[in-house]
C-alpha cells in the first residue's frame, strides 16, 4: 500500500478547478470531485441551488444551497490521509534502501534526500533550479505537479500534446498513434505557452470587465451621494433659515406648515377615497358571489329565479367595471410627494421661503404616444416568424421563407443574414453566438459572424412536436417549446439530448420568453407566468384579444393586446405578478396582416418594437 501511494501522480489528487491538492473533496452527481471551497465559489457565482460541473457540465442539485451536504469522496479522502501518513522517499538514490526526501526540485522533477540535495547544489547546471522544502508541500502551501509518464511507455515523459484529442502524449505515441490520423500534435511546452497566453488574455478581459463595473459602482455611489447631499443641504437650509429668525418668523413658519399639511392631507384623503372605493368593489363581488355561487339548491320557483337572475346581472355589471387605474393614483401620489421648501432670501419681507412643486423641475417617466411611430415594411411579405433583440442593441426579425433582418432603433435595415435558412425561432447566447430553430425543428448554432457551428441537438420532428419557438435563459440554457407535444425541452449549448423537460399540462406554449428563472408563455389569448417545472404561477386573459409578451429593459413585463379583426394594438406594462402598471401605447391602428402572428420586444435604447407578418412598428419615447 505504501509503495502504491508513493507512485500516485499529482494529477489524481489535484482539484481540476484550483489545481491544488484536494481539501475536503466533495463528489457531484456526475462522479467528478472538487474541493468544497471551489464548489462554494461556483454556487455563489451561479446564485442558485444548482452547480454545473466544470468538467462535463452536468447539473447537480445542492440540498438547501449547502455544499457541505454533498457526498464526501471517501476513497479520495482516505488516499489523501494515507499520503499524509507516509514519508516521500528520495527518487534520485539508486540503492534499495532509499532515505526520506527533504526537498523537491521542480526543474528536475525529483524528490531529493539530504545527501542528494548537497550534490545537486554543487552541480553547476542545477544551481538555478527551483527547490521546495517537503514541509511546504506537506502543509499544502505548495502543490507539486509531477512530470506526466506515458501509460504505454512508463519510462517516457508525456512531452507532447494532441490538440485534436485534448490529451498529453509521449513522443513515441505521438508518432505512432496520432500523426497518421491527421491529428495536430505540438510540443507540451508550446501548448503550455499558448494556454498561459489564453489565461492571460482572459484575465485581462476579466480585469477590464471588473474595471467597467467598478466604474459603474463608483458612478452609482456618486449619484447616491448627490441625493444624500441634496437632502442634507435642503434640511440644513430650512433649519438655518428658521434658526436665524425664529422669533419673527413663527407665524410664517406655522403658515407654511399648514400649507404643506393642507396639500398633502388633500392627496391622502383622495387616495383613501380611492382605496375605500376599491374595497367596496371587493366587498360587492364577495357578497353577491357568495349569494349566487354558494346556493345549495337550484332556484325553481318564479321569485327565486328572478332573485337569482338579478344577482347574476349585478355581478356581471361589476365585472364590466373598469380595472383599477394605477396611473391616476401614481399621478396623485406624485402631487403629494412634490412638496418642497425653497428659501426665498430677500424676495419677501419675512425673508424665509415658500413651498414649491418640484415636479416642474423633474424628468417624468418615459412614455410613448401614437404619433411618434416608425412604420417599416419587412423585406419578406407575410413571412415573419420570430423577433429578438441582438447583443449590440439591434432587433433581429426572422422569416419562415428564409433569412434574418437586423434593424437599428431608428428603423434602418443594417444587414440580412442566413438567407437560406427558414427561421422559426431565434435567440442569442451571452457570448454573441446565434441559436436558431428552422422549419424542420432543427437547432443550429452560429458564430457571432453567422458561421454555422458543428453542434448537433436531438430535437422532436415536425410530426412529433409540430410548430416550435425558442428562447435563451440563464446560463445560456436553450428552451424550445413544442405546441403539439405541449412540452419545453431544455438544452445545453454543447448539444445532444435535452437535459430536462418542462411539461405544459393542459396548455400549448405558442411563444415563450425567459424571465427571472421562470418563463412567460403565450397561448395567443392567455399569458402565463410559469416556473421551471411548468407550474402556472400567474395568468392573464383578455377576451376577444390576442396577447403577446416581452421583458422590458426595467425587468417588467410588456404585453401587446391585439384586436386582429380591427387592426389595433394596445401595449401595457405589468409587474412580475401580471398586475397592471400603466398603458404605454393606446390602441394604435396598424395595417392589418393576413396572418394573426405578432411579436413584441424592446430595444436596449428604450424603443418598443412591434412586429406583424408584414411590417415592423417602432414606438419612440416622448
Amino acid at each position: 500500500m505504501a509503495e502504491a501511494i508513493k507512485t500516485v501522480t499529482s494529477q489524481s489528487t489535484e482539484c481540476p478547478v484550483c489545481l491544488s491538492t484536494f481539501t475536503d473533496p466533495k463528489i457531484l452527481s456526475c462522479s467528478h470531485a472538487f474541493c468544497k471551497t471551489c464548489l462554494d465559489n461556483l454556487l455563489e457565482c451561479h446564485g442558485n441551488s444548482q452547480i454545473r460541473c466544470p468538467v462535463c457540465r452536468a447539473v447537480t442539485q445542492v440540498p438547501n444551497q449547502d455544499v457541505s451536504k454533498l457526498h464526501v469522496h471517501l476513497s479520495l479522502k482516505c488516499l489523501l490521509e494515507d499520503m499524509k501518513g507516509h514519508h516521500q522517499i528520495c527518487t534520485n538514490c539508486k540503492s534499495d534502501d532509499k532515505p526520506h526526501a527533504v526537498v523537491y526540485c521542480r526543474d528536475c522533477g525529483k524528490y531529493l534526500c539530504t545527501s542528494c540535495l548537497n550534490k545537486h547544489s554543487q552541480w553547476e547546471g542545477f544551481i538555478d533550479h527551483e527547490v521546495i522544502a517537503m514541509s511546504e508541500i506537506s502543509s499544502g502551501k505548495v502543490s507539486v505537479r509531477r512530470y506526466r509518464k506515458c501509460r504505454k511507455h512508463p519510462q517516457k515523459d508525456e512531452d507532447d500534446f494532441c490538440s485534436t484529442c485534448r490529451r498529453f502524449t509521449c513522443f513515441r505515441c505521438g508518432e505512432m498513434e496520432h500523426k497518421d490520423k491527421g491529428h495536430h500534435v505540438v510540443e507540451g511546452a508550446a501548448y503550455k505557452d499558448k494556454h498561459m497566453k489564453s489565461i492571460e488574455d482572459l484575465k485581462s478581459k476579466v480585469d477590464k470587465k471588473q474595471s467597467c463595473f467598478h466604474k459603474y459602482i463608483d458612478f452609482i455611489d456618486e449619484q447616491s451621494k448627490s441625493v444624500s447631499n441634496a437632502k442634507k443641504q435642503c434640511t440644513r437650509d430650512i433649519n438655518k433659515a428658521y434658526d436665524e429668525a425664529v422669533r419673527q418668523l413663527t407665524e410664517k413658519r406655522e403658515s407654511l406648515l399648514r400649507e404643506v399639511k393642507e396639500t398633502t392631507e388633500g392627496v391622502e384623503k383622495e387616495l383613501k377615497s380611492m382605496r375605500t372605493t376599491a374595497q367596496k368593489h371587493i366587498n360587492q363581488l364577495t357578497t353577491i358571489a357568495e349569494m349566487v355561487t354558494n346556493t345549495a339548491n337550484i332556484p325553481l320557483d318564479t321569485d327565486t329565479l328572478a332573485a337569482h337572475d338579478t344577482l347574476c346581472e349585478e355581478l356581471r355589471e361589476i365585472f364590466d367595471q373598469k380595472d383599477p387605474d394605477y396611473e391616476q393614483s401614481r399621478k396623485l401620489s406624485k402631487k403629494g410627494q412634490s412638496v418642497s421648501f425653497e428659501r426665498n432670501v430677500g424676495k419677501d419681507e419675512l425673508r424665509f421661503g415658500k413651498i414649491v412643486n418640484i415636479v416642474e423641475k423633474n424628468v417624468v417617466l418615459p412614455t410613448y404616444n401614437n404619433a411618434n411611430v416608425k412604420n417599416i415594411a419587412l423585406p419578406a411579405k407575410n413571412s415573419m416568424n420570430a423577433m429578438v433583440s441582438t447583443p449590440d442593441g439591434g432587433m433581429a426579425v426572422g422569416y419562415y421563407s428564409g433569412g434574418i433582418s437586423i434593424f437599428s432603433s431608428d428603423g434602418k435595415l443594417q444587414q440580412t443574414v442566413l438567407k437560406d435558412v427558414g427561421i422559426v425561432g431565434v435567440g442569442f447566447l451571452s457570448d454573441g453566438r446565434c441559436v436558431v430553430t428552422d422549419s424542420s425543428n432543427n437547432i443550429t448554432l452560429y458564430t457571432p459572424e453567422y458561421t454555422k457551428l458543428n453542434v448537433m441537438f436531438k430535437t422532436l420532428s415536425r410530426d412529433e412536436g409540430r410548430y416550435s419557438d425558442l428562447t435563451v435563459g440563464d446560463y445560456d440554457l436553450i428552451y424550445v417549446s413544442y405546441r403539439k407535444a405541449m412540452k419545453i425541452p431544455v438544452f445545453l449549448t454543447a448539444g445532444g439530448q435535452a437535459v430536462r423537460e418542462i411539461q405544459c399540462n393542459g396548455y400549448e406554449p405558442w411563444q415563450i420568453t425567459s424571465y427571472h428563472r421562470s418563463l412567460i408563455s403565450s397561448s395567443l389569448r392567455i399569458i402565463r407566468l410559469i416556473d421551471k417545472d411548468g407550474v402556472v404561477q400567474h395568468e392573464l386573459k383578455k377576451p376577444g384579444s390576442l396577447l403577446y409578451a416581452a421583458v422590458s429593459q426595467g425587468n417588467t413585463i410588456l404585453i401587446a393586446n391585439v384586436v386582429h379583426g380591427e387592426g389595433l394594438v394596445n401595449i401595457d406594462e405589468y409587474t412580475n405578478e401580471l398586475r397592471h402598471i400603466r398603458n404605454l401605447v393606446n390602441y394604435y391602428k396598424i395595417e392589418k396582416p393576413e396572418r394573426d402572428w405578432y411579436y413584441i420586444q424592446q430595444y436596449r435604447s428604450g424603443e418598443i418594437a412591434f412586429c406583424t407578418p408584414d411590417r415592423l412598428y417602432i414606438f419612440k419615447q416622448k
